[in-house]
């Protein structure tokens, strides 16, 4: 089984980013996961409308709103009970989003981390049989809506929501001062039902799933196993090639110098990581070994994402490559020597082979 998802939906991306059968062998699916997963393809093509003054939805629609950043297990739940109470009432399957985080527009000096992009987000929700995908263009003028009006004006008037799912703790409107309570009320008052659709799901009685714990995991630990399990397909990120310092050349492992091609995508802990590499106009998916960090054994200090795709050679310069992380095999660290790094990427080139055979 392959899913795509690196997509070229919103022209973002300049081919489609195949995930490899990883999860049989490594990965525990639930079997509802698994079927819908198997019976994305008999859905009709999800439309992306982006909200403006001239653009809206005209047929009655069940929706859910948020940032959605990862469209993790927990989305993917509150999103199935859209696509079922929808298909129960006869009506349209939205998912509205917002076309960046809206802290990014409250706080000037925020960076995000992002799990995915915008067109990432398009393409994994487009596979969950969604009718449409609804962007808001985040402004301060949306921002200073009070709950009330925004589901008057917008999700009423605009996007004819008859049945709204709010996620755990999720809180819209001016400084998100009204919980569910509030959404409840006002939606009486304007023909709108509000129900509570549960975002997070607990993994091993202690830990619920969130796209904070996912950041934490994937910055703090490198846990990219994990992470693919709450994801319910492996974490990528996309990146052009570009000219590096040819020290990999140097020791007998020539590597691509990714530059990502957002931003503000998030980047995995330093450390070395066995991935699938798929270049730019192929299918094919090339195993190879990552590296992320500052090179220490070099007295390196800025951080570099380089890639050494096993049993390649062929010039990748302005190239885009799309990387889909496996596991992390160990942390960066410093080497007495070349000779003794060079002893290292053996073994961790062996190890690559194996996991990835």
């Amino acid at each position: 089984m392959t899913m795509s998802f690196c997509s070229n939906r919103l022209q973002r991306y300049a081919f489609s980013c195949k995930i490899p059968n990883l999860f049989p062998k490594r990965y525990k699916i639930s079997g509802a996961s698994l079927a819908l997963m198997l019976i994305l393809s008999t859905f009709a093509p999800m439309k992306t409308i982006i909200l403006s003054e001239d653009v809206g939805l005209s047929e009655p629609s069940v929706a859910t709103i948020g940032v959605f950043d990862g469209v993790h297990r927990g989305h993917q739940l509150v999103i199935g009970r859209v696509l079922d109470t929808a298909r129960q009432a006869g009506m349209a399957s939205v998912v509205i989003t917002f076309d960046r985080s809206p802290r990014e527009v409250l706080d000037s000096s925020f960076c995000p981390q992002m799990l995915t992009t915008l067109a990432e987000k398009e393409a994994i929700i487009a596979e969950l049989g969604v009718d449409y995908l609804v962007v808001l263009p985040f402004t301060k003028e949306m921002a200073a809506l009070s709950a009330r009006v925004f589901m008057q004006q917008v999700l009423r008037d605009r996007l004819c929501v008859k049945t709204l799912f709010t996620g755990y703790d999720n809180r819209f409107g001016h400084n998100r001062k009204e919980g569910f309570d509030d959404y409840v009320g006002y939606g009486q008052e304007m023909g709108m039902q509000v129900l509570r659709g549960d975002v997070e799901l607990m993994t091993d009685g202690t830990e619920a799933i969130s796209s904070s714990v996912i950041r934490h995991l994937l910055v703090e630990e490198g846990q990219v196993e994990q992470v693919s399990q709450y994801l319910t397909r492996p974490y990528t990120l996309q990146g052009r090639v570009m000219p590096g310092e040819h020290i990999g050349h140097q020791l007998g492992y020539p590597t691509a110098n990714l530059e990502p091609e957002d931003g503000r995508k998030l980047i995995p802990a330093s450390g070395v990581y066995a991935v699938w590499a798929q270049l730019e106009g192929e299918q094919q998916l090339r195993a190879a070994m990552m590296n992320i960090g500052s090179r220490p054994t070099f007295d390196g200090h800025r951080q570099t994402l380089e890639v050494n795709i096993l049993d390649f050679n062929g010039d990748l310069y302005g190239q885009t490559v799309c990387i889909t992380f496996v596991v992390r095999l160990r942390e960066e660290r410093r080497f007495d020597s070349p000779e003794a790094l060079v002893a290292q990427l053996e073994m961790d080139k062996e190890q690559v082979k194996q996991l990835l055979k």
